[in-house]
């Protein structure tokens, strides 16, 4: 994997962007690897962030990854996206888990000014524009690099005590977008992104809800999961992001059911 520039700052929107990118890439390998989605063979030892990781070395499965963060970082450059997620489906395409990556918190800035440095704010001036935010915006990428490995450290120690998957699950990433007025879904042609299933929509998220079914506007069931795994969050100047794992009622189903299999 590519080495981290620890020379660089966060100071653009663009840069927090990228700096995400660069993570997601490394977490979506790491978890592909940690719940065995994958055989383990197929994954490569190599470092990122001073932190050994795997990186799964098959050319299609890279590929597809690169191109699923460069879809989600074009979203984020827009500033609709609340929550990015990596959703693992069983083989009968029923949501088991969720691992979760809060952007909310990600300054609004327009596309325009993505690359604008952000304004600092020192004692007695006035406030900073909206369009770049304020306060302790010079922050090394290197100074996150201790908080990204407690996440590494911390995502794989919580997957190894997580119940394992059935064989031959799916995966894929879901990007759920901002309530806020004016933020449309993203489709078009191409289109890289479908609107998710019902039981996994945020109520009164109405565009997806007409592309995949009803639900009358209620949250979907499959929303929040029946556990929850916090990982961490991380905070450092404009970027703050928090990471969990849900998961879901058809795994909860899928153990009883099994336990219920060996008992008779």
């Amino acid at each position: 994997m590519s080495s981290t520039n620890s020379n660089s700052t966060l100071n653009t929107y663009q840069a927090i962007i990228s700096t995400f990118g660069n993570f997601l890439t490394v977490a979506i390998h790491t978890i592909l690897y940690e719940r065995n989605i994958y055989p383990s063979t197929s994954f490569l030892s190599a470092r990122k962030y001073n932190h050994p990781v795997r990186q799964n070395r098959h050319p299609k499965v890279c590929k597809w990854i690169q191109d699923a963060v460069v879809a989600v970082e074009a979203e984020l450059l827009k500033g609709t996206v609340s929550r990015v997620s990596l959703m693992i489906y069983s083989p009968s395409s029923a949501p088991l888990e969720r691992f979760l990556f809060d952007v909310s918190a990600f300054p609004t800035v327009p596309l325009s000014e993505a690359l604008t440095p952000f304004e600092e704010q020192t004692e007695g001036s006035g406030p900073a524009p909206s369009k770049a935010p304020s306060g302790s915006t010079r922050v090394a990428v290197v100074d996150l690099e201790e908080q990204f490995r407690a996440i590494f450290a911390r995502l794989a120690s919580s997957c190894s005590h997580l119940a394992p998957l059935p064989e031959n699950c799916s995966f894929t990433v879901c990007i759920e977008l901002k309530d806020d007025v004016g933020v449309d879904p993203p489709v078009g042609h191409p289109q890289p992104w479908i609107p998710a299933q019902p039981t996994l929509q945020p109520a009164g998220n109405q565009d997806g809800i007409e592309q995949g079914g009803s639900t009358g506007g209620r949250k979907g069931r499959d929303l929040g999961g029946v556990k929850t795994t916090p990982i961490r969050s991380v905070e450092a100047g404009e970027f703050v992001m928090e990471m969990w794992i849900e998961e879901g009622k058809a795994k909860s189903d899928l153990q009883n059911s099994g336990s219920s299999a060996e008992s008779t």
